[in-house]
């Protein structure tokens, strides 16, 4: 339906519709009335911005990268047979995410199937809490994202034609009204005539609370018109606001300050509607009409031509007003035709650079897309700029400029694999410049080994050893020379030393064929994903929060991850049951779980002897193979458990392992431990670490023999025993984290960490912990931190490959002194009782 404009949608949808939907139309129109009002006497103050290339539209929402900040639907009803399906699927695929009404026709699980972006759920205050919670469980279960719970009086709710809800349960009770009293008079169809005779329109806030206790996705409530009611929401447990009134917008989200989105819902047609209520303090906007429109008119064809006509208006509108990106709008945007207004609002100067943004303020949570910055038109069309609210009689925007073709060889950074834009590569950057601003301050942010137990003279009595090992196996001069300046083999050539420090050190009995030797372990991940998983339907599953170099590693593979929440003791085993049901649901099949069970990067939780057992069943049951990753074993004090792989009979787990902690970083040397079988269509076998040899000989061709060497000599000396080797360095590592508590408890004992509402675990070893605060954790708060406070340390969110651990930061203990520890908790301890004492700043 290329060509077609929204207004052309809008008048076609109209034509030839029956009298309920009609009435239902012009029923939605007076809903919104009031914010289509304000909508159309908004102007947007044009300037011109940096003609380097077309503004951005994308927008980090709970944090999910989205294309856009829009929401789709929920529709309320009125719409073809197949239409849920189609929304849900052109929402995907415009990289946006789709909410779903409780009441929907279509199984949760089918409509999960048909996803490629994030769902969320509506649903409603039921009368029955039996009724909310199977709901919120089989929303759960499908992959839902997140749930949108509508407060206040339930109006217009309304089944599509022969739709039964068929997500609530066989025995819900269905409370009918009595008479011809005025729910009669809605109509409707099916046995669920009524849907709200289910509803409970008195729910107080402690229903809220109820229903964020019961259900682990974040909840965003609904129906808030005044900021009263958006302070209330967050205090019963909301991790986000929907507001419902453009006017109360701006006292919502001044009162929200951080805390989670706002979303506006209601009244938008066009994109520079969006622009106009971003500048008005939301975050994103829920676009109900407009696709409804298009899937009248031509199912999904018609919501895919209706999100990408919203997305092209909301460009041009960022273009017409210098915005760089729709992250950057503020209510400078707002024309009120004097800069004293804009001062009033914002409580800044209008902002004087060509974009109208001040960098040095802007929120450091929200993406930015620096590439992005259009060229503007010194007028728009008056229709659009006048905001007149009859969009019948607005002409369509225009489509937004061509990007300027770089010169010479220069590239776009939309012409390189969308992995360099990863949000996890921006936040690493963050801390980095962040560290580098702030010398001064005392960084717990580092996951590195303390480099004072490494003599650099070592290196070479190292290199010696394993000169000499070689010769006295019967190596002679020429084949040392060889072993030592050649490339050498591509599975690694000191595959039989660690094998025997395995079978020594970690009861790990293998083959030496069996291990391939790599650069580092995230060459092992590389590897290994490369490998397994083999399309689009295949899943990897982690154990969330997560270390980012699987997330990483799985970005640049193009593979989509599948997060399983982790537990104060680690990932549990029906927990990732229930997730790989789900994939398996979708049509998907699950491949591999990664997990670090020993002292985590980075919550530094362990693993119980059950739960790794339980963990080795589960993969036997599913087919599906463990990624073991745990490199702080051996500079952990105290007694150990058993390795994934040591307990592995059946040949479940391919364990990652690395010498960066153990014998020096600058080594570069791990491995993975593949003894998998293969076998091929004529029925030949090998190893699976045979397969990750190939891959690795057109990715690094080998692991520097010189590195490999040292590595070796090391062994050697050390027996294979690198237990023994490192036992001063974990009694360090084990002394430092018990100095971090031990500061900890002082600066926030306990009477104080209770009222504050203050909290971190107490981990056994490793070089992580984390702590919870009652304010957000983000870029801004770390760099408030290291400026006011001279402390560093890492955002847990930045570890959520699906959003999380906003109230959360990561300590790192192994690279500090005793009197730095000392130092930098009491500088931490300040930090948490500003912040908390203004939650809000």
């Amino acid at each position: 339906m290329a060509g077609r404009s929204l207004d052309d949608y809008a008048r076609l949808a109209r034509e030839g519709l029956d009298t309920a939907p009609a009435e239902f139309l012009a029923s939605e129109e007076r809903e919104w009335s009031g914010n289509r009002e304000i909508l159309g006497r908004t102007l947007l103050r044009p300037r011109r911005g940096d003609p380097s290339g077309p503004p951005g539209t994308a927008v980090k929402i709970l944090g999910h990268s989205w294309s856009a900040p829009l929401a789709v639907g929920p529709l309320a009803g009125l719409v073809r047979p197949e239409g849920e399906l189609a929304v849900v699927r052109a929402a995907g695929a415009a990289g946006l995410p789709a909410a779903v009404s409780a009441f929907t026709g279509r199984a949760f699980a089918e409509l999960a199937s048909a996803a490629t972006g994030p769902l969320w759920l509506r649903t409603h205050p039921f009368r029955d809490r039996g009724a909310a919670r199977w709901l919120l469980s089989r929303a759960a279960d499908a992959g839902f994202g997140a749930v949108v719970l509508s407060v206040g009086p339930q109006h217009h709710i309304r089944l599509s034609p022969g739709a039964v809800p068929v997500n609530l349960a066989e025995d819900v009770p269905i409370r009918r009204p009595h008479g011809d009293g005025p729910l009669a008079d809605l109509g409707g169809y099916g046995p669920y005539a009524d849907p709200r005779a289910l509803l409970d329109d008195d729910l107080d806030w402690s229903g809220v609370a109820w229903l964020r206790s019961v259900s682990p996705l974040p909840l965003l409530v609904a129906g808030v018109r005044t900021r009263e009611d958006a302070a209330r929401a967050l205090d019963a447990g909301a991790d986000g606001i929907v507001a419902e009134d453009l006017g109360a917008l701006p006292g919502i989200a001044e009162t929200v300050a951080g805390r989670g989105p706002v979303l506006l819902r209601g009244g938008i047609r066009r994109g520079r509607d969006v622009l106009a209520a971003l500048a008005h303090g939301a975050d994103a906007v829920f676009v109900e009409r407009p696709v409804l429109d298009g899937l009248l008119v031509a199912a999904r064809e018609g919501v895919a031509d209706v999100l990408d006509a919203l997305v092209g208006e909301l460009r041009s509108a960022l273009t017409h007003t210098g915005t760089a990106s729709a992250a950057d709008a503020g209510a400078e945007l707002l024309d009120t035709g004097d800069e004293d207004g804009v001062r009033e609002r914002t409580g800044r100067d209008v902002p004087a650079g060509p974009t109208g943004r001040d960098d040095d303020t802007a929120d450091a949570g929200r993406d930015r897309a620096t590439e992005d910055a259009g060229p503007t038109r010194a007028t728009a069309d008056a229709g659009r700029t006048s905001g007149t609210a009859d969009a019948g009689r607005r002409a369509p925007a225009d489509p937004a400029p061509a990007p300027p073709r770089p010169s010479g060889g220069d590239l776009r950074k939309s012409d390189l694999h969308i992995s360099v834009s990863d949000p996890v590569l921006d936040t690493m950057t963050f801390l980095n410049e962040v560290t580098h601003r702030y010398p001064d301050a005392i960084s717990f942010a580092p996951g590195r080994p303390y480099d004072g137990f490494f003599d650099t003279e070592e290196i070479i009595t190292h290199v010696r050893t394993y000169l000499a090992h070689l010769a006295e196996q019967g190596g002679s001069p020429q084949s040392i020379r060889t072993a030592m300046y050649q490339y050498g083999p591509t599975a690694g050539q000191i595959r039989e030393i660690i094998a025997d420090s395995l079978r020594a050190d970690e009861n790990i009995d293998v083959p030496p064929e069996s291990i391939v030797v790599t650069v580092g372990a995230q060459e092992a991940m590389l590897l290994t994903l490369r490998a397994l998983i083999t399309g689009p339907d295949d899943v990897l599953l982690v154990s969330s929060p997560c270390y980012v170099g699987i997330t990483g590693a799985a970005r640049l593979l193009d593979i989509e991850l599948t997060a399983v929440e982790a537990r104060e003791d680690g990932p549990a085993a029906a927990d990732l049951d229930a997730a790989i049901l789900r994939e398996k649901a979708r049509g998907r099949r699950p491949r591999a779980f990664y997990v670090v069970p020993d002292h985590s990067n980075p919550s530094g939780t362990t693993m119980s002897a059950r739960a790794r057992a339980e963990l080795l069943d589960l993969a036997a049951r599913h087919d599906i193979l463990v990624l073991e990753d745990s490199p702080y074993r051996m500079v952990s004090p105290g007694a150990r458990l058993p390795t994934l792989k040591s307990l592995d009979r059946d040949r479940r787990v391919v364990h990652l392992g690395s010498f960066s902690k153990t014998i020096f970083p600058g080594a570069r040397v791990g491995f993975a431990v593949a003894d998998q079988v293969v076998v091929d269509e004529r029925g030949a076998t090998g190893l699976l670490a045979g397969e990750l040899a190939k891959i690795k000989s057109m990715v690094t061709v080998n692991t520097s023999s010189l590195s490999q060497a040292a590595v070796a000599g090391a062994l050697i000396t050390a027996r294979g025993l690198v237990s023994e080797r490192n036992a001063e360095a974990a009694a360090y590592y084990g002394e430092a984290l018990r100095t971090t508590l031990r500061h900890l408890e002082l600066n926030l004992p306990a009477e104080r960490r209770t009222a504050l509402g203050v909290s971190w675990n107490e981990p056994t070893g490793g070089f992580f912990l984390t702590v919870q605060v009652p304010f957000r954790v983000d870029n801004e708060a770390l760099t408030r931190s290291a400026q006011e406070f001279g402390v560093i340390w890492t955002p847990m969110s930045y570890f959520y490959p699906h959003g999380g651990g906003d109230h959360t930061l990561r300590l790192s203990t192994s690279y500090l002194t005793p009197a730095e520890i000392e130092e930098g908790t009491a500088r931490l301890a300040r930090f948490i009782e500003a912040r908390s004492a203004t939650p809000g700043t």
